[in-house]
């Protein structure tokens, strides 16, 4: 079973490695790097924010629901991350990722943004589940072409977050008694 487990891990470094961007390729680098760091937190959380701040009442519990929903995610990925501690692949792309979470398994990125596009099919319109679901993959790819994951993290990311995706709807009315200034009264979002 050691064994197993170590050429499991030798083949996924390795295979890692080769699908990494070299930076030189500036276009494909730059497209990498966008989608990279379009799932940042700050970035959903603030585009989350704005669809509360602005949205009709319907895509303010859409707003709340994800964001509050992505505050548990968060939690449960660290929790995992300071568990496992795996540390980042080597390389120099990525300081903000490599100072402040130095752990790669499993990829919060990946995570989040499967768990975003999970949720989407069950509280939003099927074009937003759409879009996302499209997204989800560029994300979580770019995070190996630019060199701050392994591919099991991405793997290991997008199930996790795919399966909490599912179940954090269920807490929906757990969220609407504990944050109901979040939620607009008169729209109920649908469960499945």
């Amino acid at each position: 079973m050691h064994s197993l487990l170590k050429k499991a891990l030798t083949w996924d470094i390795e295979s890692s490695k080769k699908f990494k961007f070299p930076p030189h390729h500036r276009f494909l680098w730059w497209i990498a790097t966008f989608f990279a760091h379009s799932g940042d937190s700050w970035y959903c959380l603030g585009f989350i924010g704005l669809v509360w701040l602005f949205g009709s009442p319907y895509w303010k519990n859409v707003a709340a629901t994800m964001g509050i929903s992505t505050f548990v995610m968060a939690f449960v990925v660290i929790v995992i991350k300071f568990s496992i501690r795996r540390k980042r692949p080597e390389g120099e792309w990525g300081e903000i990722y490599r100072n402040t979470d130095p752990h790669s398994f499993p990829s919060g990125h990946a995570t989040r943004v499967f768990f975003l596009a999970s949720m989407a099919w069950l509280i939003a319109p099927i074009w937003l589940a759409i879009v996302l679901t499209i997204w989800a993959p560029l994300v979580a790819v770019a995070r190996v072409l630019t060199g701050v994951h392994y591919i099991s993290d991405i793997l290991a990311g997008a199930i996790i977050g795919w399966i909490i995706g599912q179940l954090v709807v269920y807490l929906i009315p757990l969220f609407t008694q504990v944050f109901p200034f979040l939620y607009y009264p008169q729209t109920i979002l649908p469960l499945f």
